[in-house]
């Protein structure tokens, strides 16, 4: 299994710090001190090479007629919306909730142009508040499909403290295709067209990107 380019950081801090806890533990002369710490920074690596972990996955066949979501987790919202802060209509809304022992990696739920991209910064309320969709740290995406524009919209959560998003407007994506990264807990919003024939229900768990979201 990979470890995502995201987490090298992350994994080198967590190995300095408990370096220099188990140096501190190991001059006091503390046995127990020194065990205890090890044992926390050993549990701490684990979780963090868990989260920026890079599973090797089948990707679908490209389809331009299919959606598949974008993250891995649970998904905690499917209703008719108003998205407004570019189609400014009515559409379906499928929210996707990534816990800290999903997989972070978002990768294109469609093929298409980039058609607009913007980071929004805000507050970092719970993952599951529905104020989060629109009060939190999120980067908004737009992609030009062939059924019209479809956006994504990835959500900072309480934990999560930086969005990643490799697109640019003008981009040309493929499906499957990694688009960003969320560190720590998070939420992925996806707002479809209301024709859009909706694959998933309430509380199932979906793995990017070999979930069918929805036929479009």
């Amino acid at each position: 299994m990979k470890f995502h380019r995201e987490g090298y950081p992350t994994l080198g801090l967590t190995l300095l710090i408990g370096a220099i806890f188990l140096a501190v533990a190991w001059f006091l002369g503390n046995s127990i001190l020194f065990k205890v710490v090890a044992a926390f920074f050993v549990f701490l690596l684990i979780v963090v090479l868990q989260f920026f972990r890079d599973p090797s996955r089948n990707k679908p066949a490209e389809d331009d007629g299919l959606f598949y979501t974008p993250a891995d987790g649970k998904i905690v919202v499917i209703e008719k919306t108003t998205e407004t802060e570019y189609l400014k209509k009515e559409c379906i809304q499928v929210s996707v909730f990534m816990s800290p022992l999903n997989v972070h990696i978002n990768r294109n739920p469609t093929s298409g142009e980039v058609l607009y991209e913007k980071y929004h910064p805000g507050k970092y309320l719970a993952a599951w508040n529905p104020k989060s969709s629109t009060e939190n740290e999120r980067w908004t995406t737009v992609y030009g499909s062939k059924s019209g524009p479809i956006v994504i919209r990835q959500i900072a959560g309480a934990l999560a403290r930086r969005i990643v998003n490799n697109l640019k407007k003008g981009d040309q994506v493929k499906q499957s295709e990694e688009m960003g990264f969320i560190k720590f807990g998070s939420r992925v919003d996806i707002f479809l067209p209301v024709d859009a024939q909706i694959m998933v229900k309430e509380g199932d768990v979906v793995r990017s990107p070999m979930t069918l979201i929805a036929k479009l």
